[in-house]
């Protein structure tokens, strides 16, 4: 099969000739044309990009050597290569699907479409599907859609639409540079991120709160955890979803979890009640089996550096309690050790968690502990505990 009989992928098409990409190099506005198309177009006076009709602040080409390999090896395989995954439908590749999401004419169900069918291509495998989804730069454009474009923004005023954008953000981060989410610094851009959390569905939320731990797992954005940590908006509405008795519950933990990596951050959470939210979901599940109480459990341990959580689990009725219920779990020991590190940090200077942590079982739970199957290093923590409550109990034994 020759060339001019093989239908050409979008992306190998240069857009001012249509023709095959012979020699493809990206301008400064990140879109790639055919050399020769572009120096005829700028040898007659113009001074824009073709495709943005952005001014060209620098006229330098670069060689798009990955697309040049990618055209090449499309070519070798010829009718071996399986249309299917470069052009189901000229109309629906995935510079055409761009287009019908930025375009104001394209209604509300075609964006909604076309959403969907960027996720079914997320989830597919075939050769050029990296190189695609950066050359189009989709997710520094769905976060642009989302959160930039203050002016009556349509994915901020259409839930809808709003789930199925977050949703190929999400998708998309193995393939995007995260560094796009310093987007999120500006001001007017976070009071989107705020908008779409405050009122958002629960699908949004939880979108969100995945979001949030991306940023904070990653170098490329951590100042921008750090800007995130303090908002107190956003920690609010975090620790509102922690206490939800909902699906979002989960996504919230995480979200306090990853926004407790930086130290900096741990006070404001502390200020804005994490750790009494976080008491309030472990109090609230049932046997704290099958439930993200580790991780909550693991969010208290880490606040509890900050002087101020100490006082909040103690003033909390539950706060004691909570932390002895998670020292001896029947099915795993997921959160046991986290939970006897913060019973030795808050019963370490206070006779009254002491007294607290006796009352509700602390001892039975350490010695059915220690006598399961736990690993040594858990085993030798929860004798720790022990001696330290020792004199308390002997002291109380006396009094019977």
């Amino acid at each position: 099969m020759n060339e001019s009989e093989m239908p050409i992928p979008h992306l190998f098409r240069c857009p001012i000739s249509l023709d095959l990409l012979t020699d493809p190099v990206t301008l400064c506005t990140g879109q790639t044309y055919d050399r020769s198309s572009i120096e005829k177009w700028l040898a007659t006076g113009n001074h824009t990009c073709p495709v943005t009709m952005q001014k060209l602040h620098d006229p330098s080409m670069v060689p798009n050597h990955t697309l040049r390999h990618l055209i090449y090896q499309w070519l070798q395989m010829g009718p071996h290569l399986d249309p299917d995954y470069l052009e189901i439908d000229p109309d629906l590749s995935l510079a055409a699907l761009r287009h019908n999401l930025e375009s104001n004419e394209s209604p509300l169900e075609t964006k909604l479409q076309a959403l969907e069918r960027i996720q079914v291509l997320i989830t597919r495998e075939f050769p050029w599907r990296n190189s695609w989804f950066t050359q189009l730069g989709l997710f520094p454009f769905l976060l642009e859609q989302l959160f930039g474009k203050v002016e009556a923004n349509e994915y901020r005023s259409n839930l809808n639409l709003a789930e199925q954008a977050l949703s190929c953000v999400l998708a998309l981060m193995p393939f995007g540079e995260l560094g796009s989410l310093n987007m999120l610094k500006e001001e007017s851009s976070l009071a989107s991120f705020l908008v779409l959390f405050q009122q958002g569905t629960i699908t949004v939320k939880i979108s969100l709160c995945h979001l949030v731990g991306a940023i904070s797992s990653s170098q490329e954005v951590k100042e921008l955890c750090a800007e995130l940590g303090k908002n107190q908006r956003l920690l609010r509405e975090i620790v509102l979803l922690v206490c939800e008795h909902s699906e979002a519950a989960e996504a919230g933990i995480k979200a306090t979890l990853a926004l407790c990596s930086l130290e900096q951050n741990r006070e404001n959470l502390v200020r804005e009640g994490a750790v009494d939210g976080l008491i309030t979901y472990i109090s609230s599940v049932e046997g704290c089996e099958k439930s993200s109480a580790p991780l909550a459990m693991a969010a208290i341990e880490l606040l509890l550096g900050v002087e101020g959580a100490k006082q909040a689990v103690i003033n909390n009725p539950n706060g004691v309690k909570a932390l002895v219920k998670m020292v001896f779990r029947v099915s795993d020991h997921e959160g046991s050790e986290s939970a006897i590190d913060s019973l030795m940090i808050v019963c370490y200077e206070s006779l009254w968690a002491q007294e607290d942590a006796i009352s509700a079982g602390i001892l039975t739970q350490l010695l059915l502990l220690l006598q399961s199957q736990c690993r040594g290093r858990t085993k030798t923590k929860a004798r720790a505990l022990l001696k330290l409550l020792q004199s308390l109990w002997a002291k109380e034994t006396k009094h019977v």
